[in-house]
């Protein structure tokens, strides 16, 4: 007999999503996810940070949203095994077992893999190699933490613009460098940021650090002119970062890269093993966290009748719940 009902592997939005679904549908719930706190790579890099496309909220800060989703799975009891990593998936009698890191055996009605874009690494600051102290951060999970620092972000993208926005207020002065003239943020945003006080400079690099023990400066070089040394206290490293699905690649699942394939059910090609949010891929996907809720209520209303098939698809809807 499994051990627990349906397993649900990441516990970002989307997992916290399926757990509370399956614990509505009287369903047992254990969540695993290599990290050590729930909430995925919200609470790993952007908890300060407002999302505005979660329908119901006008704007919710990130940490807010995953304790909201932590709170409504509550009532059902969920096994969180966090800070564990999922390491290989075989089945027995055609239900799937999870070989569990440490050895544990973790034997499931079926599997909803909702692991976002897997593992990720943060993209190195090549100046940063030759520089052993410290003052140079991938992430800002606490702004407040550099309040009244001279600030230097490096990068152009969504996450460079919003910590440059979240800082901007606390910070004694906020610059902003990147080597090409325009952005992949957000255009709103980037606008937003321009009308701010933060300083951007573009087509440049940062080309050394000073300092000893902590970074003290930092030298800017903008193509075609001398460097400029700028007093510095903190180096935020936004450049994105490397995804890897990790053993998951390894479980046999149909792939599309870093993708998991799945159907309308949210089912993938192997008996009982379902997957939603960021780490699927199927024609005309979207990848929204608001996309992610809807996948994870399919793919639980799927995995139950996988699970019994008498059950129904459809359990009615929660407002009629005693």
């Amino acid at each position: 007999m499994p051990e627990v009902d349906v397993a649900v592997i990441g516990a970002g939005p989307t997992g916290l999503f399926a757990a509370y679904y399956a614990g509505f549908r009287g369903l047992s719930v254990a969540v695993v996810d290599a990290l050590p706190e729930a909430g995925g790579q919200i609470t790993a890099m952007y908890p300060e940070k407002l999302i505005l496309d979660v329908a119901g909220f006008p704007a919710v800060k990130g940490r807010d949203l995953v304790a909201n989703l932590v709170a409504q799975a509550a009532p059902f009891q969920p096994r969180y095994l966090l800070g564990t990593r999922a390491e290989k998936l075989s089945h027995t009698d055609g239900q799937p077992v999870l070989g569990l890191a440490g050895g544990e055996q973790l034997a499931c009605g079926a599997v909803v893999v909702t692991g976002g874009l897997g593992s990720f690494t943060p993209r190195p600051l090549p100046v940063a190699d030759s520089f052993t102290g410290t003052g140079i951060v991938y992430f800002v999970p606490e702004p407040a933490a550099l309040a009244d620092r001279d600030v230097l972000i490096v990068g152009g993208g969504d996450s460079a613009f919003d910590w440059a926005l979240a800082l901007e207020p606390l910070a004694r002065s906020v610059t902003l460098v990147h080597r090409r003239e325009r952005f992949r943020a957000h255009a709103a945003t980037v606008a937003r940021v321009q009308r701010s006080s933060v300083r951007i400079v573009v087509n440049a690099e940062v080309t050394r650090l000073h300092g000893d023990s902590a970074v003290t400066g930092a030298e800017i070089t903008v193509k075609g002119a001398a460097p400029e040394t700028l007093p510095v206290d903190t180096v935020v490293a936004a450049l994105g970062f490397t995804a890897d699905l990790g053993p998951i690649a390894e479980w046999g699942l149909r792939l599309d890269r870093r993708h998991i394939l799945v159907d309308s059910a949210m089912a993938t090609n192997l008996p009982r093993v379902f997957a939603a949010g960021d780490i699927t891929e199927y024609p005309g996907k979207v990848r929204l966290i608001a996309t992610g809720f809807g996948e994870a209520a399919t793919a639980v209303n799927n995995a139950a009748v996988a699970i019994d098939p008498s059950a129904h698809l459809f359990p009615g809807h929660s407002s009629d719940a005693p």
